[in-house]
């Protein structure tokens, strides 16, 4: 396929880069990409060679010149913040950078850094660290704070009982503030009474179907819910009820963000190949099963952006803050990845999990028993 004719070393290095990358020949038609670029592409190397470079790779910007030049006066090009996709796939923000391919005339690398990726593995939202102190706070709070906050709620309605209309007003709005703080508490102790998940194969389209039935009876009736499904998705390894409590959080959150005057959610599923978490312990985790919730909302504030999984931090006037710091520990104990991208009018909370398959396969190979389920 390929007319450089690449040895076996150099072959294993082009399959093994770890970024998509596609050889461009002299009459811009596509002879090579490598895995990476076929999992970024969702399209095989079968089925892109031989296409102008510019119908297998759909680029928002109008590059065509400028690869013309990069390719007669061999040099590099780069261009910074450009959605790239393909036919099949949604683009993303990225980096392209255009090579001459030293050693063969006319031919040119171009490869493609996808922005959302190297976003998602530098930001900071593995809540197991950030949980800590919660979970150590949860045992203190409520032996320290709710006992005594009955005693304080009981003597206020006791006060209450014996004062005009107007004073009563005083010893109301203790009651109702103590009360609040009592269900702040009881949300913090989430965080400490979570059991670990139980997992096993689960269907995400059931997860996410059972989580928009929920919404709509309730929280999420003034929003248009929409399903935009991929129906080959794959089993996915997960605690079915946990996975549920995490989508309806993330519906919950866009319903409110939306305000009365309603808006819309799309609950999305696709598979993408190429994505890999590196684990502390140096181990590569493919995590190929994507949901996202996408709400065209107002955006989250700019000075929560980048924190908005840590507990505590809310954008709502009233809000507590453990939403998310909840589903982001969830999908921490699931081996997954979560995060987060936003501006007016779209804000897209995506969840990277593993396959079921792939996940059992493992625990066979490694002699672990797999998890049981009641």
């Amino acid at each position: 396929m390929n007319p450089v004719a690449p040895n076996v070393a150099e072959r294993a290095l082009w399959a093994s880069l770890p970024v998509p990358a596609i050889l461009v020949g002299p009459d811009n038609l596509v002879i090579d990409v490598n895995a990476a670029a076929e999992g970024f592409l969702n399209a095989s190397a079968k089925a892109v060679f031989g296409l102008s470079v510019w119908n297998a790779v759909t680029i928002d910007a109008p590059l065509e010149g400028a690869f013309a030049r990069a390719r007669d006066t061999q040099t590099t090009l780069f261009v910074n913040d450009v959605d790239v996709g393909s036919p099949q796939r949604a683009p993303l923000q990225s980096q392209v950078q255009i090579a001459p391919l030293t050693g063969a005339t006319g031919v040119m690398i171009l490869m493609i850094s996808p922005r959302e990726l190297s976003g998602r593995m530098t930001q900071n939202h593995s809540v197991k660290a950030a949980a800590k102190s919660v979970i150590g706070m949860a045992e203190m709070l409520a032996h320290e704070i709710k006992n005594p906050l009955a005693g304080i709620t009981g003597a206020a309605q006791l006060l209450g009982m014996n004062l005009s209309p107007q004073d009563r007003e005083l010893t109301d709005l203790i009651v109702v503030e103590s009360h609040r703080i009592v269900k702040l508490l009881e949300q913090v102790e989430q965080f400490g009474n979570l059991t670990p998940p139980n997992r096993g194969p689960v269907n995400l389209h059931d997860v996410l179907d059972r989580a928009r039935r929920s919404a709509r009876l309730g929280f999420g009736a003034h929003m248009q819910i929409v399903k935009d499904y991929d129906p080959s998705l794959p089993m996915a390894w997960g605690d079915t009820d946990q996975l549920v409590q995490v989508v309806l959080n993330l519906i919950k959150n866009a319903s409110e963000a939306a305000g009365e005057q309603g808006g819309t959610i799309r609950l999305h599923s696709f598979y993408e190949h190429s994505f890999r978490l590196r684990r502390a312990d140096g181990q590569g985790v493919a995590l190929p099963l994507q949901i996202e919730i996408i709400d065209n909302g107002p955006g989250l504030p700019d000075h929560i952006a980048e924190d908005v999984f840590e507990p505590f931090v809310s954008g709502r006037e009233n809000g507590t803050g453990l939403g998310l710091a909840l589903v982001s520990k969830i999908i921490s104990e699931h081996d997954g990845w979560v995060t987060v991208s936003s501006k007016p009018g779209e804000t897209v909370f995506r969840i990277s999990l593993p396959r079921a398959d792939a996940t059992e396969q493992s625990m066979k190979t490694s002699g672990k028993a797999p998890e049981q389920r009641s």
